[in-house]
């Protein structure tokens, strides 16, 4: 067992943590007020190849591994979660699922620019009757020979007035239920496709989550990824791979607020020392390390699976499942630890606990997840 990273690993992590420190945290606290997407943040990102992890330099990806992709995710979302929540959507629901099931045409015309980080991407699975639920899907399409005519609403999407390709499931035959669910590709632009107002979330403000509006879009029969009756198939699939960024995500939120809770408690004094040496503090502090570090190597382990081509899907969801609860635990001790400073926004802490409760949720909620283990544990 070796529990050392690649020297090429080290240095991508050191790149993202340079990154979140000089370009997200400087105006993170008034993006996330204003509810401010980091279009320009992200446009960097992409020049970094952060959009495109994983996809093969053969469609203008990075060619990194799952690993290196948990330990980006890490470092940017302890700064950001909203920056990395873009990265996260963009790699393991969009690329990774045009990359492994879209035809060589649909690679050349959507993948290649959404792995260079020209064009952002966003998957549309939820629904407002469809949340866990995912094999309820009311939004159609309707087979009309040479296209498809979509019509429905799509709820909870990330990055929904920012992308400009959509991955959208949708039901063609429900006599088939989930199989007759297909995924199509549209693009902003298309007749009938509007977007919705921005929701007022709680945490991760700097997304841009929309609900989208197809009537009567009329999306070309190539725009359609795999045989007809795939789509459920292929979003299962992806979501496997996204729980692993989420995951790193959750992870970086809890690593992000340990780090201000320790430097904080090295600051502060109360009774004549420093509250790091009063033991109250001390054992918060080490509940809060040794959880973050089992979190971050159930992270790793699903990532490592994923690189070496074997079975991942419990892993996931295990690693989802842990490093999402104790990104909530987490935060609400860092807030606990900085007192009435940690329920003010200058101290950031508040906003990381905000950020946290998404974790529990999207991509699968902390009950979910516990199906797919207890599936896994009983086969």
């Amino acid at each position: 067992m070796h529990f050392e990273l690649s020297e090429e690993q080290k240095m991508i992590r050191q790149a993202a943590r340079d990154f979140a420190q000089t370009e997200l945290k400087p105006g993170v606290i008034e993006r996330d007020e204003h509810q401010k997407f980091p279009a320009e943040q992200i446009k960097k990102l992409g020049e970094l190849g952060f959009l495109g992890m994983m996809v093969s330099p053969q469609y203008g990806g990075s060619g990194m591994d799952a690993i290196s992709y948990v330990l980006v995710m890490e470092e940017l979302s302890k700064i950001d979660a909203s920056a990395s929540v873009v990265v996260s959507v963009n790699n393991s629901l969009v690329c990774y699922g045009l990359e492994k099931y879209g035809s060589e045409e649909q690679k050349q015309k959507y993948l290649i620019p959404l792995a260079k980080g020209e064009k952002i991407g966003a998957f549309c699975l939820s629904e407002p009757e469809a949340g866990s639920d995912a094999t309820s899907q009311r939004t159609t399409a309707i087979d009309m020979g040479d296209h498809y005519l979509l019509n429905g609403t799509k709820n909870w999407i990330t990055n929904g007035s920012s992308a400009s390709t959509y991955l959208v499931m949708a039901q063609t035959d429900a006599s088939k239920r989930s199989h007759g669910i297909n995924v199509l590709i549209v693009e902003k632009g298309m007749e009938g496709f509007t977007i919705g107002a921005k929701e007022n979330k709680m945490g991760i403000r700097g997304s841009d989550t929309h609900s989208l509006m197809f009537n009567d879009v009329k999306v070309p029969k190539e725009n359609r990824i795999g045989e007809d009756g795939f789509g459920f198939k292929f979003a299962m699939s992806t979501l496997e791979g996204g729980r692993i960024g989420i995951a790193a995500q959750a992870l970086g939120i809890a690593s992000g607020a340990l780090e201000l809770a320790v430097q904080y408690a090295k600051e502060r004094t109360a009774f004549g020392k420093t509250i790091a040496n009063l033991q109250a503090i001390q054992f918060k502090l080490a509940d809060m390390a040794t959880d973050i570090e089992a979190a971050r190597l159930l992270c790793l382990r699903a990532a490592w699976l994923k690189d070496n081509g074997k079975p991942y899907g419990q892993a996931s969801a295990m690693a989802k499942l842990f490093a999402s609860e104790t990104a909530m635990k987490t935060t609400i001790e860092a807030v606990q630890i900085h007192g009435g400073y940690g329920f003010v926004k200058e101290y950031h802490v508040e906003r990381l606990m905000r950020d946290a409760k998404i974790t529990q949720i999207y991509e699968g909620t902390s009950e979910i997840q516990k199906i797919v283990i207890s599936r896994e544990v009983l086969k």
